[in-house]
C-alpha cells in the first residue's frame, strides 16, 4: 500500500527574502504570487487527488484554494503543516537576525537548537511525519496535496531520504514548487524534487 504526497510550497507573497514571515499574521499573496498561484493550480489538473490539506497561514491556504478552484479538490487545514514556529523572530529582517547569536546557531546546528519559539526542526519533522502517517492509513493508493513551508517540506523529504536535520542547505524548496514523494510499507521514494512552475 503506497500513498503519494504531493508537497507544494506556498506561491510567493511580495518580499520573500526579504524578512522572516513565520507565523507573523498577515502576511498573503500580492498580485504575482496570486498569478503565481494560479500557474501552480493549472499544473496540477495533471496530477489525480482528492484533498488538499494546508497549513493554516493566509499564504498557505490562499493557495491551496487556487489550486481547489482549478481543482474542484476540497481543502481541509492541518495545523502539523505550519511553519516553524520562529516566535519573536517572525517579521524581523535577514540583515538584523544575522545580528543575533542564536539565529547563527539556528543556521548552523538546527539539530541542536530551539527557536525563540520553542520549537526544534526536529519537533517539526516529528508533527509533519505524524500528519502523514495519518493521512496513509486514511487514503491508501490515494494522491493527497500538502500545502506548507519550506523547512517543513525539507524536514519530511530528510526523513525519507535518510538525511539528517541539518542537512537542509542541500536542496531547495522554492515557491509554488511541488515535491513527489510516494511512501509505503516497503519505504519511501522520491518522485520528484522542486519543481518549479514558472
Amino acid at each position: 500500500m503506497t500513498t503519494t504526497f504531493l508537497f507544494v510550497r506556498h506561491a510567493a507573497h511580495d518580499d520573500v527574502g526579504g524578512f522572516l514571515a513565520g507565523r507573523m499574521p498577515g502576511v498573503r499573496l500580492g498580485a504575482a504570487g496570486r498569478a503565481q498561484a494560479a500557474r501552480l493550480a493549472e499544473r496540477l489538473r495533471r496530477e489525480e487527488f482528492d484533498t488538499i490539506h494546508s497549513s493554516p497561514r493566509e499564504r498557505t491556504t490562499e493557495t491551496a484554494q487556487a489550486i481547489s478552484a482549478a481543482t474542484a479538490a476540497r481543502v481541509e487545514t492541518a495545523p502539523d503543516l505550519d511553519e516553524v514556529d520562529f516566535g519573536p523572530w517572525s517579521g524581523r529582517g535577514f540583515d538584523e537576525l544575522d545580528a543575533d547569536p542564536l539565529w547563527r546557531q539556528w543556521n548552523g546546528a538546527r539539530s541542536l537548537t530551539r527557536t525563540p519559539g520553542g520549537e526544534t526542526m526536529h519537533d517539526v519533522q516529528a508533527r509533519v511525519l505524524r500528519l502523514m502517517e495519518r493521512l496513509s492509513a486514511k487514503h491508501p493508493e490515494r494522491t493527497i496535496v500538502l500545502v506548507s513551508h519550506a523547512e517543513v517540506i525539507k524536514a519530511a523529504v530528510s526523513f525519507h531520504l535518510g538525511l539528517p536535520i541539518d542537512a537542509w542547505q542541500k536542496f531547495d524548496i522554492a515557491p509554488a514548487s511541488i515535491t513527489k514523494l510516494a511512501v509505503g510499507e516497503a519505504g519511501a521514494k522520491l518522485l520528484g524534487l522542486n519543481e518549479v512552475v514558472s
